[in-house]
This record gives C-alpha cells, sequence and structure tokens, in this order.
C-alpha cells in the first residue's frame, strides 16, 4: 500500500531561520507537494513542550496535490520542531529558528577569498548559512561552497565546476556578520550565500531575472524564493569588476536597478541595504588607471544620498591577504562594521551612530598658508590613528600635494599642504587617492574615515596667474601710512626698472635691508590687456602699508599692512573696457619689516559651467609687464 508523504519545496527546512516580521514572530509561507489532500496543520515543539497555540493548528492546505500554508506567530528564537500533517501525510522539520535572514551579494571579498587567521571565529549555533548546495546548516567559513553549488551559473562563470580550496581558506565577512547581528538584536541569523568571485554589475544585471540558476541574480532570487521569499535586507561588497575607464560612470545607475529590482523581488520597498566601498589594489591585480577604481569608490560614498535606506562600510584601512583581498582577521572587522552599519540603518541612531561620513570642508589660514579642514559626522569619541594620520591629499590643475602635517581634533581633520589660499581654488581633497594608499584615520569605535574625492575644497575661479614680471621703481621719500599718497603722475620719473622674480612672491627685502630701516615707499607696475570689457577683481598680498591703483584710479588701500604677506589679504573689484590698463601698486617698507607683493587677478561673470570646462574656454587679462 502506498504511502502518502509531504515533500517541502519552498520555505520549510531543516536548521533554517525563519524571517520574522514586525511583531517579532514568523510569517512563513511554504510550499511543496502532498500525496493527500485537504487541511494542513502543525504542531511546534520547543524541546518537549508545545509552543503556545500551535497545537495541531490549521497553517495551510493541499489542493491537487500542491502544498501551501503560513506559520505565523511562532516567536523569535528557538530552535522549534515543527510537525506538518495532512491525511495520513505527516514530516517533521526539525532544529528551526526566527529571527533575521540576510542576503549576501556581490564577488570575492564577499565570497570569502582569505585564509584563516590565527584567532578563528568560533561558530555560533544560533547563526544559520543556507549554503550554495541549498542546505541549512550553523554558519562557518567558507559559507560560499562553490564546489557544490546548485545554480548553473556558478560552473559558468567558472569555467567549470568550482575547485575546492584549502581547507584553511574562504574567510569572507558573512559569519561575522551574522553574529554581531545576533548580540545586537538577540535574536537568530540566517545568512544567505550568493556572491562569486570576479562577476561585474552586467553580470547581476537585474533583467536576467527569468533565467533562474543561469544567471546571478537569477540564482539569488531562486534562493530567496526558496526560503518564503522574505528577508530582513542584504549586504553587498562588489565593485573592483566595474573599476575600468568604460564601464566605471555607469556603477551608480546600475546600482541603483539592482537595489529598485531587489526590492521588488523580496516584496519590501524600503529593505535595507550596507554595501562595502571597495579597498585597496596593488600590483599585477590592476591594470586601470587609478581614476576609474577612485570613481568607484566615490560613487559609492555617495550611494547613501541616490538610494534611500542604504549604508556604505568602509574597507581602506583593513589589511589584506594579497593584492586585493581583505585578510581573514580584516573581514571579521569588516562583518562587525557591516552589522553595526545595518543596524543603525534599522533601528536610527538610538542603536549607535551611522557610518563616518564627511560633514563640510572649510579653509583657514595659518602662517599665510591654507590649512584644510575636513570635518566628519557620526564620529564616536574622536578621530584618532595610531601614528601620524595618514591618507589625505590635495589635487590641483597643478599636481597631486601631499600634506606636511594633518592634525586631529575632536571630529576634525585639519589638513596642512603649506599650499596658498588661492591655490585651494577649484582643488580637490581625496582620502584615499590611488589605488594602494596608506590610511589609518578611525573613531574611538575603530571604524574608518571612508575613502573620498574628489571632494572640491572651493569652488573653480576665473584666476591669472600671480604676476612675477614687474616695473620696479627706486626707493621714494617716506609717506606714512599712505594716506596721502596719490597715483604718481608719471613712472618716469621714479627710476622704473623691469623686474623678473623667481616665484609668485615679487620679494624685495634684500634691498629693503639694506636701507637701514629707514620708512620709504617702493613702487611696483606692470600693463594688462584685456579682449574684451571685464568685470575683474584685484587681488592683493602685501607686509607693509599699501596702496593700489588701475588707470590712475585708487582702489584699495590698507594703512595697517604689516606682515605675513598672505597671497590673498585684500582684494577689490573693478570693471575694464577692451584694451591695454595698468595696475600701480604702492608699498610702505615699514621701517624695513616689510619685504613684498603678491598681485594677481580674477575675472568675474563667468559660470559655474565654464569655469570646469577650463580655461581654455573662457579669457582671462594678460599681463604685458
Amino acid at each position: 500500500m502506498k504511502m502518502n508523504v509531504i515533500q517541502l519545496k519552498t520555505g520549510l527546512f531543516d536548521h533554517m531561520v525563519l524571517q520574522r516580521n514586525r511583531r517579532n514572530v514568523s510569517h512563513a509561507v511554504f510550499t511543496g507537494r502532498c500525496t493527500a489532500g485537504g487541511p494542513i496543520t502543525a504542531t511546534v515543539r520547543s524541546g518537549k513542550r508545545v509552543v503556545k497555540g500551535f497545537a495541531d493548528v490549521e497553517v495551510g492546505s493541499v489542493t491537487q496535490g500542491r502544498l501551501r500554508g503560513c506559520l505565523q506567530g511562532i516567536p523569535a528564537g528557538g530552535p522549534y520542531d515543527i510537525e506538518l500533517k495532512a491525511g495520513s501525510a505527516t514530516c517533521v522539520v526539525r532544529d528551526v529558528l526566527v529571527g533575521d535572514v540576510w542576503l549576501l551579494g556581490g564577488q570575492s571579498n564577499m565570497q570569502g577569498s582569505a585564509p584563516f587567521p590565527k584567532q578563528r571565529l568560533a561558530a555560533d549555533p544560533q547563526v544559520r548559512a543556507f549554503y550554495m548546495d541549498d542546505r541549512w546548516a550553523v554558519a562557518k567559513d567558507p559559507i560560499h561552497n562553490l564546489w557544490e553549488c546548485m545554480d548553473a551559473v556558478h560552473v559558468e562563470i567558472s569555467g567549470g565546476q568550482p575547485v575546492k580550496p584549502d581547507k584553511n581558506y574562504g574567510v569572507g565577512p558573512g559569519p561575522a556578520f551574522g553574529q554581531e547581528m545576533r548580540r545586537l538584536t538577540g535574536v537568530p541569523q540566517g545568512l544567505i550565500a550568493c556572491a562569486h568571485g570576479g562577476t561585474s554589475m552586467t553580470q547581476w544585471d537585474p533583467r536576467r531575472r527569468d533565467e533562474g540558476g543561469k544567471s546571478l541574480y537569477g540564482a539569488l532570487v531562486r534562493r530567496l524564493r526558496k526560503n518564503g521569499g522574505r528577508v530582513a535586507g542584504m549586504i553587498w561588497y562588489q565593485g573592483e569588476s566595474d573599476a575600468g575607464v568604460a564601464v566605471a560612470p555607469l556603477y551608480t545607475a546600475r546600482t541603483k536597478k539592482l537595489i529598485a529590482a531587489l526590492r521588488r523581488d523580496a516584496a519590501d520597498k524600503a529593505l535595507p541595504v550596507a554595501i562595502v566601498q571597495i579597498a585597496r589594489v596593488i600590483g599585477v591585480w590592476w591594470t586601470e588607471p587609478a581614476s576609474a577604481w577612485n570613481s568607484i569608490q566615490e560613487q559609492q560614498r555617495r550611494l547613501p544620498s541616490a538610494i534611500p535606506n542604504l549604508t556604505m562600510v568602509p574597507a581602506i584601512d583593513l589589511t589584506l591577504d594579497d593584492g586585493i583581498h581583505i585578510s581573514g582577521a580584516g573581514h571579521y572587522v569588516l562583518g562587525r562594521r557591516l552589522a553595526d552599519a545595518m543596524q543603525a540603518l534599522r533601528a536610527g541612531r538610538r542603536a549607535g551612530p551611522p557610518p563616518l561620513a564627511l560633514k563640510k570642508l572649510t579653509v583657514e589660514t595659518e602662517r599665510g598658508a591654507a590649512v584644510v579642514v575636513a570635518e566628519f559626522a557620526n564620529v564616536a569619541g574622536r578621530l584618532t590613528a595610531g601614528s601620524r594620520p595618514g591618507g589625505f591629499t590635495i589635487v590641483t590643475g597643478k599636481g597631486v600635494f601631499n600634506p606636511f602635517d594633518v592634525e586631529l581634533d575632536g571630529p576634525c581633520a585639519r589638513i596642512r599642504s603649506g599650499m596658498a589660499v588661492s591655490d585651494m581654488a577649484g582643488a580637490s581633497l581625496h582620502y584615499g587617492y590611488g589605488t594602494d594608499p596608506y590610511c589609518n584615520i578611525v573613531d574611538d569605535a575603530g571604524r574608518s574615515l571612508p575613502v573620498l574625492g574628489p571632494v572640491v575644497i572651493r569652488p573653480p575661479r576665473a584666476l591669472t596667474p600671480f604676476v612675477r614680471q614687474l616695473r620696479v621703481s627706486a626707493f621714494q621719500p617716506a609717506a606714512g601710512r599712505l594716506e596721502k599718497l596719490g597715483c604718481p603722475a608719471g613712472l618716469d620719473t621714479l627710476q622704473m626698472t623691469p623686474r623678473t622674480f623667481a616665484d609668485a612672491f615679487c620679494n624685495v627685502h634684500p634691498e629693503i635691508a639694506q636701507r637701514g630701516g629707514r620708512d620709504e615707499v617702493i613702487y611696483y607696475a606692470c600693463r594688462f590687456s584685456c579682449a574684451e570689457a571685464m568685470r575683474l577683481v584685484l587681488i592683493l598680498g602685501y607686509d607693509g602699508p599699501v596702496k593700489a591703483w588701475v588707470d590712475g584710479k585708487r582702489l584699495l588701500h590698507d594703512p595697517a599692512g604689516t606682515n605675513p604677506a598672505q597671497a590673498e589679504k585684500s582684494m577689490a573689484r573693478f570693471s575694464v573696457s577692451a584694451g591695454e590698463h595698468e595696475v600701480v601698486v604702492a608699498l610702505g617698507t615699514n621701517h624695513g619689516a616689510a619685504w613684498g607683493i603678491f598681485l594677481r587677478l580674477e575675472r568675474l561673470g563667468v559660470s559655474m559651467k565654464t569655469l570646469h570646462e577650463g580655461p581654455e574656454h573662457y579669457r582671462l587679462p594678460e599681463f604685458l609687464g
């Protein structure tokens, strides 16, 4: 006589974790086949005790051999044994937990590509994994057992059945993430492994969903549906394979489409997602330009602003095992960081601060040089570094400049490069510039600053170069604070001599020093030409009383000018017609304390779009000496 049997296909398996709902109980839909018909009843036991309300309770039915049911109300926790009956058919699903279930997607650093560290992560029976052979068990690295995979896409990508790695290899962030989430929430955790090393966003294209296990996204959705179709969220580590010049610009748009599709398929329009910002790459592991690598990192930094309910976790400070893969110990740190970020995303600040994020940039002046102050949000305690803080770079049109000092001050980094304030116009700040930077700044909770940049320090400006070729007068009689000094009627009487200075500072201190501390006046003059009418700014730096004229009209007077000579100490606006014009500057020697001047012009009225396009797209005054 043929026995009636129940065969479960989705939603309910031995050792699995059922996703809880907002009431902290199960809402687990399951399907299968059954040779009997009629209602399905369930008895749920915790040890030998029947869970209240689950003694032969009706949970579904069988129609034409198809079984469908829903286990609603099993409290978070477990383990539970669940006995199902349909007529004379029975089955028992053993060792089931109720808690939070997570999808794990991306490429090799999520898959697990590191050897085990000396201090291995001990397994937690309350943290389970849905391995790639469609089997639930306690989560132990490697949870991405590709060599036993059920989905054909992994065999296709690998060019054959994937090879089982050495027994001491295969650490990823998943188990550490699950264990930290269990500590933070107090409920069991389940991990659905879906990643595959070396894969690109094209391979993860959600438009291939209907290919099922023959595509990466289709395999992810298959595994999601096999486990009931509901999860708490996803953690994602991918981007290295998209850090190419041709495809990097598409990364944000492709990520938006992936997350939107995932949320539709998981029936949760606000499904929480935590991503990892790609870290470093060294040597033969990468041949594309560094700008493409940094582009992916910057796009990932900005994704929380582009995609609601998404958070980003840095990994730039973690150690590597080879030229591109995070070390085993680093993955344990990363898993905990992902959990902290996910919990902050889901529960708000009461669960802890979100990952560190750039709040604002300001520029201060210190001893005549610019200090870029980067203030960060969400800092736990203060910023710190185990040694000299490293990782910041300033990039201008003239090149890459490393700071000579970075001072950490609470949530701020004060970045000193010795550059002039005017050099900050159009300059950008980076943290983690290039593919192999040294970055060691964290907060008191051990969380890293994100890779960032380019972040514009100050908007670009239409600036001329500093004037280095001028006519300089002989020393003239003292004029005190220059209040009564007028523009000379004729410069020829002042013994003007053409001079070319070695740098932007028109330094005449050697001559001033020979004058015995007398208070005198020295004049600088130069002509400039404008191809069209322009609105301009005279930008002057100086270290003594000063007065300036353009075409004989006074523009600027600072009777109290003194050291140091900062490059943008004073500015004055004016307008000129097309043609040639002359600027004259009188500098009081301040009893021998003055050294010289900085001089340049800025054009106003140039659109920001044109400024970003570069100086070849607009005209500037040209200095004639």
